[in-house]
């Protein structure tokens, strides 16, 4: 039976978390004389004293006040959305802040350490680097799939975590299903599973798998599907338990009100999130399509996510026209199992139609040198 207690850091379960004014008085109306915030207004309004409202019912060019610390009113659209409850939702500023917070609750430095499947993420390796924890790599199989077998022989006594990112970066295909209930199963420790791309992926969330797996976390992000990379906000579903752990040592305002009434505007354009996402498919299928058809393509990984991974004779040299052509796409090519390959988001149809032209073009100056 998994006990989170028995992987968090012992001081960690007994911290006394800092306490904001606005954890102190959650009320959304009177006179805020608590903060030390400047009553005036800021710079930015213009004029005469800011609202007092602390909802996101001000105005948004009131920049005086402390935000929600703990993002409420997001979480409560957004649960519904996922189908989990608000208490098992943590945001963060990116999904960068989740997995570094993951680690400093679990991993004493020198001590413990995490577990990571390359070709991935790179964050996951930074964070175990940053805070001085052993890290674990387990190569994916040749056709980017775990094996479990060799996974479960390196779990050391002190592994506290497990990275799985599904669909994966930079390789973009869905991971195993089973081969992931399997590691929860088996691992005594937190299984995350990180799912920056799963919008353009047809398969369900393990977001409804939580309530059976008490160590499953899951990550997902705003960045992508929903277009609001420059917000730097992601999301982390877990139990209410290590959610509340996350809120403990997270900084107090760590997602900024702008942020939260952005936030709160993009969660009633589900629609447009959706149709955005279906023109991405199409486009990625058309772009894979095509890419088949060029002679200097060697092979074109399936994806399900909303980039492509694609192998050329000499991905360095087409990486370098392409950067020439003010066209700029991702060289992998020196990534254990992506040799020779290139990753390309999946980009509008004219930009798609400009990588294809200039790939035709590089083409075309190779047949006639040779």
């Amino acid at each position: 039976m998994f006990d989170l207690n028995t992987i968090l850091r012992p001081h960690i379960i007994t911290l006394t978390p800092y306490s904001s004014a606005r954890d102190e008085y959650t009320g959304k109306e009177g006179i805020f004389l608590d903060a030390n915030e400047n009553a005036f207004g800021s710079t930015l309004d213009g004029s005469t004293l800011a609202g007092s409202t602390l909802d996101g019912s001000a105005s948004e060019e009131h920049y005086n006040r402390y935000p929600d610390p703990h993002q409420l009113a997001i979480k409560a659209k957004l649960a519904p959305i996922k189908g989990v409850r608000p208490t098992q939702i943590f945001i963060g500023n990116g999904s960068d802040e989740p997995i570094d917070l993951l680690v400093r609750a679990t991993c004493t430095p020198g001590s413990d350490s995490i577990l990571i499947l390359p070709p991935t993420y790179g964050m996951y390796e930074v964070s175990a680097a940053i805070n001085d924890v052993q890290l674990i790599k387990v190569p994916l199989t040749p056709d980017f799939q775990i094996d479990v077998p060799a996974v479960l022989a390196a779990i050391l006594p002190h592994t506290k975590l497990l990275f799985v990112c599904s669909p994966n970066n930079p390789t973009g295909n869905l991971i195993d299903r089973e081969a992931i209930i399997t590691l929860l199963t088996h691992f005594n420790g937190l299984v995350v599973v990180d799912e920056a791309y799963i919008d353009f992926a047809d398969t369900e969330s393990f977001t409804a798998l939580l309530d059976q797996y008490p160590n499953l976390v899951v990550l997902q992000t705003f960045s992508k599907a929903w277009g609001l990379a420059a917000l730097r906000s992601g999301m982390c579903f877990a139990s209410e338990a290590l959610i509340e752990v996350l809120n403990k040592i997270k900084p107090p305002y760590n997602v900024s009100g702008p942020t939260q009434q952005l936030l709160l505007k993009a969660l009633n354009q589900l629609p447009t999130k959706d149709a955005m996402v279906a023109q991405i498919l199409a486009q990625r299928e058309e772009l894979i399509a095509k890419l088949l058809n060029l002679p200097l393509v060697r092979h074109v990984y399936p994806s399900d996510a909303n980039f492509i991974l694609v192998k050329f004779d000499d991905p360095k040299a087409v990486f370098d026209y392409l950067i020439d052509q003010q066209i700029i796409v991702r060289d992998r090519h020196r990534v254990k199992l992506c040799e020779g390959c290139l990753r390309i988001t999946v980009g509008t149809p004219s930009e798609n139609e400009q990588v294809l032209a200039m790939l035709k073009t590089y083409a075309n100056r190779l047949t006639t040198t040779v």
